[in-house]
């Protein structure tokens, strides 16, 4: 036996959960992904997404809707006549129309604990709380944001240093297996729903390009989240005086570290940052136009000295 499925999703993040539904047997009848985008150094040419890309290797028919709203785009999902639809970052709101489109609904993988972190940036937004814990939930989509009754949770610890980049690789596979053991579930008829707590919710608001400046002045563990959890996009960063001129520098890793001082300041030769209290480590480090490297690596070919100012 297997399940029909419409599969939903466009970045990298989906794609191992299309390709485990795929080796489990089912028959994923559609895949719906978001439009190619312009890209390429000048932007002209249109690159399609993760998920366009590997249903294509796959030999599965795809379906690149700008949204929902044309009757001909949600009669047309209805047509398919499946029995369930599986969205894993998709990217777009999905009327009544389609979250009923199918026998049993759509099933959506999130990447928090809900109802901590509903929205669009729920791996940056636990680490750079300084969380614990997060996992993968799969729920039963609801017409609100994220608010759908709980299928299955699968947690995961945050690592003291782990940056939002490794825990979107160990959350994708985590969540791909646990949507594929939910489809197993609910073609067995014995996958129970519950409804999501009414305390503790928290929104994961995008990330804005406005947040990315460190500021020093913070408290050593708050720029310590706020620099993995930015990692390694769109990357937390500073401002230093290199060849008397201001430079931008990403900062792609750190750790905290002993010391005090004036916040901003350097504290050592090997990258150690005074902040309001205490201190961070900066571990990896990438410079406008060059390649990330390892602290070591960066201060041969960029040498900052104890009592340079980082702003």
């Amino acid at each position: 036996m297997s399940l029909s499925i419409i599969f939903m999703g466009t970045p990298e993040f989906s794609v191992p959960t299309l390709r485990l539904l795929v080796d489990a047997g089912h028959r994923i009848v559609a895949v719906y992904t978001q439009p190619p985008r312009p890209g390429g150094r000048r932007g002209l040419d249109l690159q399609k997404s993760p998920v366009h890309q590997a249903a294509e290797l796959l030999g599965l028919p795809v379906f690149t809707p700008v949204n929902f709203r044309d009757a001909e785009e949600r009669e047309r999902f209805a047509a398919f006549k499946a029995d369930v639809a599986v969205v894993v970052a998709y990217g777009l709101l999905l009327p009544e129309a389609v979250l009923n489109g199918t026998r049993d609904g759509c099933y959506n993988g999130h990447a928090s604990l809900l109802p901590r972190w509903r929205g669009a940036a729920p791996i940056q937004r636990a680490i750079m709380a300084g969380d614990e814990k997060t996992g993968m939930m799969v729920m039963k989509m609801d017409k609100g944001l994220d608010t759908g009754a709980v299928a299955l949770t699968r947690e995961v610890e945050i690592g003291p240093n782990m940056t939002a980049g490794e825990l979107h690789d160990r959350l994708m596979q985590v969540g791909a297996k646990a949507m594929a053991e939910a489809m197993v579930k609910l073609e067995m008829n014995d996958l129970p729903l519950t409804p999501q707590r009414q305390d503790g919710v928290l929104y994961a608001a995008k990330i804005d390009k406005a947040e990315s400046r460190i500021d020093f002045a913070r408290e050593a563990p708050d720029v310590h989240n706020h620099i993995r959890g930015l990692a390694p996009f769109p990357g937390a960063w500073f401002e230093v005086e290199i060849g008397g001129r201001p430079e931008r520098v990403k900062v792609l890793g750190s750790e905290l570290a002993e010391g005090e001082g004036s916040a901003g300041q350097l504290l050592t030769d090997d990258l150690v940052v005074a902040c309001a209290s205490g201190a961070v480590r900066l571990t990896r480090l990438q410079k406008a136009g060059g390649k990330p490297l390892a602290a070591t690596d960066f201060l041969r070919g960029t040498p900052l000295a104890a009592g340079t100012r980082l702003s």
